[in-house]
């Protein structure tokens, strides 16, 4: 099990992994279309794709919780 206070850092692995794939998929649909070698493409975009998106979360994500937290009423 996970130690709680690694939480923010595996949440942010995890969706960025999720989003890199699904945006790194869909621009190889579009790229190449679904040619012999679309998964391996795939897999090779989406992996550059996942080392850029995870250290981009983990730096963007506190800034991005301070714009929500000013532009929406605290109770």
């Amino acid at each position: 099990m996970i130690p709680p206070r690694f939480a923010p850092i595996l949440f942010g692995f995890i969706l960025s992994g999720f989003m890199s794939f699904l945006v790194s998929a869909i621009a190889t649909v579009r790229t190449v279309g679904l040619v012999e070698g679309f998964i391996s493409s795939s897999i090779g975009a989406w992996l550059f794709s996942w080392a850029v998106a995870f250290p981009t979360v983990l730096v963007v994500a506190p800034i991005t919780r301070r714009i929500v937290a000013r532009l929406t009423p605290q109770r």
